[in-house]
């Protein structure tokens, strides 16, 4: 049992189409007094269900490929309906394209499934106090951003036009490639505006750019 802490326990929900991961969950969330299990669902529409009759959780872990009502679909919902609640995805893909869908639809955070357990206690504690949680995937200068909450007009500012283009496409699902041919430019101009992005503001990834343009609003979700 870990130790007990000052604060209540953080109140959550498991999204989850496989009833064993549910159940090896809550079974492992069992031996940590900072969180609380309020319920658990198999797809975005019995979470919506449950979500009229149990506690509002504060955080809820919510897996992405589910039948009936995906984690996009579901993570959009809440945004919409309750914006309190923060989604954590929990995911066994480590691919851009569902780590940026993920966070268009409202995530504050993304894990993989294998992560250890005391790293996901860890992440919605860190959502609990923050906001957020940001992994290996983005910088620490980032965050750093993030945090100072800066003007959409300053960050703008900072990009030039090809820039500010490629930052909203490459936010999209289109490759590398495609955005070049989106922007009738070579495949080696494309590398050279994500390498002064990535310079520019201390980015690391793709996933990055596309936190750094949804959290400074130069795209819209």
């Amino acid at each position: 049992m870990q130790t007990s802490t000052s604060t209540p326990p953080i109140q959550i929900a498991i999204i989850d189409n496989h009833t064993l991961f549910r159940q090896g969950m809550i079974s492992l969330l069992g031996d940590f007094e900072e969180v609380t299990v309020v319920f658990d669902a198999e797809n975005g529409e019995d979470m919506i269900s449950k979500i009229k009759k149990f506690p509002s959780p504060d955080i809820i872990l919510m897996d992405i490929t589910m039948p009936v009502m995906d984690g996009y679909e579901a993570t959009a919902w809440l945004k919409t309906n309750h914006p309190a609640i923060k989604v954590l995805a929990l995911s066994m893909s480590d691919e851009d394209r569902p780590i940026i869908n993920m966070l268009r639809s409202g995530a504050v955070g993304y894990m993989l499934k294998e992560s250890k357990i005391r790293d996901v206690v860890h992440a919605m504690q860190t959502i609990q106090k923050h906001g957020y949680y940001l992994n290996e995937l983005v910088s620490g200068k980032l965050l750093h951003t993030m945090q100072n909450k800066n003007t959409p007009a300053d960050k703008s500012k900072e990009l030039t036009s090809n820039e500010l283009t490629f930052l909203k496409l490459s936010c999209s699902e289109l490759t590398y490639r495609q955005i070049a041919d989106e922007m009738n430019l070579s495949p080696h101009t494309i590398d050279n505006y994500r390498e002064s992005l990535f310079q520019k503001f201390g980015l690391k990834s793709r996933t990055g750019m596309v936190l750094f343009a949804i959290k400074n609003q130069i795209i819209s979700v």
